[in-house]
């Protein structure tokens, strides 16, 4: 049976063999097109720690390599110096499963959080046990969540929208849930540069960030 440990472990392993030298021009791609127009990487902000979970999650899960047209979580099991274990396996396996999407919060019990899939309209609960943000009821938010042993967690990468951005984003849903064509994942990018336009710009009001208009000029 697999432990959240034993599967965080093997996560940072995978992720970790797509940001060493082999991959650093792709490492370096990617960082430019997920931090374009988001503001400055600072590493003494509170922040960071979270941005780069939000990144590596996107980078591994969501972005296609230029080499492979493939993401590395696609790729991963013909890097021969890997070594993948058994572990390492399912792993890879229950990250194909994950669910990706933006939620909102419905309830917190001691044990396990309950959430609204707004592109899939319905209910996922997640346990609580590893999540360490105090959760808003009046933010949606991005997040990855996978299932062990009948059990679903988050991944760690999150990002919190505020609640003056709910109508803008629900209408957006909207367009993705009528159009199958279209990838969610495109707009979830999209609205984490906004996000972090909201922490640079503070004075400006959010409907000038959160819109399909650059009313900022940025």
């Amino acid at each position: 049976m697999l432990t959240i440990d034993q599967f965080e472990n093997s996560y940072l392993k995978l992720v970790g063999h797509f940001a060493d030298a082999k991959f650093q021009d792709e490492l370096n791609m990617a960082r430019k097109e997920f931090f374009e127009n988001a503001g400055t990487l600072d590493e003494n902000k509170p922040n960071y720690t979270l941005r780069m979970n939000q990144f590596y999650d996107w980078y591994f899960l969501t972005r296609p390599l230029k080499g492979h047209m493939q993401t590395p979580l696609m790729v991963v099991d013909i890097q021969r110096e890997l070594r993948l274990t058994d572990e390492d396996k399912e792993v890879i396996e229950i990250l194909k499963k994950a669910r990706h999407s933006l939620f909102e919060l419905v309830k917190v019990k001691k044990d396990e959080i309950t959430l609204k899939d707004l592109f899939k309209n319905e209910k996922v609960t997640v346990n609580a046990d590893q999540h360490v943000f105090e959760f808003d009821e009046k933010e949606f938010f991005e997040a990855r969540i996978v299932e062990l042993d009948g059990k679903k967690y988050f991944l760690k990468g999150f990002c919190f929208h505020p609640e003056s951005a709910q109508k803008f984003i629900l209408s957006e849903v909207k367009v993705y849930q009528k159009n199958p064509d279209l990838d969610p994942a495109d707009f979830m990018l999209r609205l984490v540069k906004m996000r972090y336009k909201f922490e640079q710009y503070r004075h400006v009001k959010p409907d000038m960030i959160y819109t399909n208009e650059n009313k900022l000029g940025l």
